[in-house]
Formats: C-alpha cells, structure tokens, sequence
C-alpha cells in the first residue's frame, strides 16, 4: 500500500496561554494549510535557546494544542547539546527543558522538547480494508538511490486525517526523498 510523504522540518505546538506568553493578545494567522485536516503553519517563528546552542525561525504550527511541544530533528539536537526522547505527540513526561524566545516574551519549559516518532496518518476504514489498528507499528520502503526500510513507524487511526506518513529531516534526507514522493507500507499478508 503506498503513502504520500510529509517531511517536517523543526517545529512548535503552543497552548493558547504559552502563545500568549511569546506574542501577545494577537490570533494565530495562517501562512499556509498542511495536509492535516484543520492544521497550518503559521506566519509565526520562535526561536529556541540551550546552553550550548540556538536555533532561529522554528515555525509555529497552528491551531493551539492543550499542550506545548517542541519537535526537533537529531541534528538539530546536537546542534542544541539536548538528547530529547523519540515519543509520539503529547507524550512529553521526562523530554528535554528547553527555552523558547518569541517576539514579546520567553518560556522556559522544564520538559516538551522531543524527537517525533516516525509516523502514518490513516482513516478507520484504510486500517480495517488493511487489517492493521492504531498505534500498531510497521515497516516501510522508501524508493530512490538512498531508499531502504524504516522500521518502527506507528500508524495513528483517526476520522479526522489525511492518508500521509510523517519523518523528520533526517531520516528525509538519509534515504534521499522529499515531501511529496511516496512510500510502500509493508503489510505482512499482501
């Protein structure tokens, strides 16, 4: 079964109050919609701060969450001296402090700084025609000169989704593809 891919690059998730803190009594305007239904990325950036390093223009994904979370690459941990846990989104107990700089204020979070696990959104009936479930884990082939096996991507079954497998820039450019290409979900009875 193929799958579309969604590359993403470093990014941010803010409550309301936590965006209130970095920009003010200001909405969250859209730049530009993303696969995801009723998802965007913003025309805000924050920028993120350690004691050894910094990383500027983290765009904010849009609309607030009921938790903030900071996801980043494994280069851009090393950039930052972090070593943030892979964890699927809300997941945030013992992640990585981090402080995040906004136009109008500074948040310093004791934890919510992780490394986003390899991921396929899906709808109930693509997981039943398939037989697979949420939150099951398989493995995919990514095509191109670089291709080879990602093992370890979870499916998230859920009404509300776009059909679309989500990898960090890492793993985007280990293995050479880009948003947009597409990927086989290797089901074990096909």
């Amino acid at each position: 079964m193929e799958v579309i891919l969604g590359v993403s690059n470093h990014h941010i998730h803010l409550t309301k109050k936590d965006f209130k803190v970095l920009f003010g009594d200001v909405p969250l305007e859209v730049l530009r919609e993303v696969r995801q239904p009723n998802q965007f990325a913003s025309t805000f950036c924050v920028t993120l701060k350690t004691e050894k390093g910094v990383i500027e223009n983290v765009r904010v994904m849009g609309p607030c969450r009921e938790y903030t979370q900071v996801e980043i690459s494994r280069t851009d941990a090393y950039i930052l001296g972090l070593h943030p846990p892979i964890r699927t989104s809300g997941h945030l107990e013992e992640s990585s402090p981090i402080t995040i700089i906004g136009s109008k204020g500074t948040l310093h979070l004791k934890e919510g700084c992780i490394l986003a696990d390899r991921h396929i959104h899906l709808l109930p009936k693509q997981a039943e025609l398939y037989g697979l479930s949420d939150l099951e884990e398989v493995d995919v082939l990514l095509p191109g000169p670089k291709g080879g096996i990602l093992f370890h991507v979870q499916l998230r079954v859920s009404e509300n989704s776009y059909f679309e497998m989500h990898l960090d820039t890492d793993d985007a450019n280990a293995h050479m593809v880009k948003n947009g290409d597409f990927a086989r979900i290797l089901i074990k009875n096909e």
